[in-house]
């Protein structure tokens, strides 16, 4: 029979997902204005990312390894609560000490939320919602920066930027709160749409977790994912500005055509996903991104660059959403929870570090270096799918014949 999420626990979902990407969004237009109230250094906001990474590992891991034991509602409930009193804490921070210690405080709430409702997602909702909401997140990645132009922009403090979003996180937390039971597991639809009841996953020991190979493929794969996504955004301007001549003004655009087209990526491919399978559109999108990727390491003009940053990003969009709604086929099911937990944390880390390799690599070697790095790390990605998807063919042949 039809298995459809509940509305109510879509919405919440979907704007949870909103209130992840807020953040990133609002630290980016407020440090200037931030860095002038303490009078400190350009480079301090790198202790605030710093103590936003570290929070966020550890909480995205060890969600991962406690959700079964707290459930979903309540961890959803309380990260959000967290996070919600770190934003308040950015607001009224009266040094950059108590914002570093809030930075750090809103890494535990986030990684806590994006772990578990990837977890969540995952057994819960099919293909289409799981691309819609990681497109949500690209959503709120947009809309941070106009809350606080918006508050700049109309004289006040930004201190309400981070205020307004905090009162959000506050009316979130509650209806999380008020819905605790409703989050509860239920089977998500195949890529057809129709679901099977499945059991309860079954508790194993968290060394048995860590022992299979799959899991630690998963996570690498997730952090070298991100290490392109990310690593294309940052690097992109220099490469179109320096290497290619194109002007500040159009590299701009054309770095956020980039970042659009993962965002409507995302949402078509939703729906494409559904229609032919997970499998089938992780595959062709990793392949994409390879091709995008070439295309921004061949030297030529401008505009070459500029489509395979197109590619790569429209090609990328349902590669994290997948990578998450496959992992119990990768792991099984009673390792899900713990194995989506690492490829959370890892996925951050590779977003810190690759990113900034590739940085050193244009320093030393100059920008042309950007393509061949993203073409070497698209091809690690899909090399590691394909292996991690055979390992998890062979798993499942030998679990039927037990």
């Amino acid at each position: 029979m039809s298995n459809r999420p509940r509305p109510a626990l879509l919405i919440l979902a979907y704007l949870a997902f909103v209130s992840l990407g807020l953040p990133d969004g609002l630290l980016g237009v407020g440090w200037p204005s931030i860095r002038a109230t303490f009078g400190v250094p350009t480079e301090a906001v790198g202790l605030l990312l710093t103590a936003g990474t570290i929070g966020y590992l550890t909480s995205s891991v060890a969600a991962g390894f406690t959700l079964a034991r707290v459930g979903v509602g309540w961890l959803l409930a309380g990260s959000t609560a967290l996070a919600s009193l770190a934003l308040t804490g950015y607001a009224l921070a009266p040094v950059l000490t108590v914002m570093i210690v809030s930075a750090l405080v809103l890494g535990l709430g986030s990684g806590a939320v994006d772990s578990g409702l990837n977890a969540y997602a995952a057994s819960a909702f099919g293909p289409r919602h799981m691309n819609w909401l990681h497109a949500f997140f690209g959503l709120g990645v947009a809309l941070g920066p106009l809350i606080m132009t918006s508050a700049i922009g109309a004289g006040l403090s930004w201190r309400w930027g981070y205020g307004i979003v905090a009162s959000a996180q506050v009316l979130l937390a509650l209806a999380f709160v008020l819905t605790v039971r409703a989050w509860t597991r239920t089977p998500a639809p195949d890529d057809s749409g129709a679901a099977e009841p499945i059991a309860a996953p079954e508790r194993v020991r968290i060394a048995a977790t860590l022992a299979l190979p799959a899991v630690w493929t998963g996570a690498l794969a997730f952090a070298v994912y991100v290490g392109v996504e990310v690593g294309a955004g940052l690097w992109a301007f220099l490469l179109l500005t320096q290497g290619r001549g194109i002007s500040a003004t159009v590299a701009g655009i054309c770095v956020s055509v980039y970042w659009g087209s993962l965002f409507l990526g995302r949402v078509v491919q939703g729906l494409v996903a559904e229609r032919l399978g997970s499998a089938a559109v992780l595959r062709g999108s990793l392949i994409g991104m390879v091709v995008g990727a070439a295309l921004v390491a061949v030297p030529g003009p401008g505009a070459l660059a500029v489509t395979g940053l197109a590619i790569i990003g429209f090609a990328a969009a349902p590669v994290f959403p997948l990578l998450t709604l496959t992992t119990a086929d990768r792991v099984g099911a009673q390792h899900a929870d713990r194995t989506i937990g690492l490829q959370i944390g890892a996925a951050g880390l590779g977003g810190a570090l690759l990113p900034a390799g590739i940085g050193v690599l244009i320093s030393r070697f100059g920008v042309e270096t950007l393509g061949p790095s993203l073409v070497v790390l698209s091809l690690l990605l899909l090399g590691l799918h394909l292996g991690s998807a055979r390992r998890g063919r062979a798993t499942a042949g030998r679990l039927s014949e037990v």
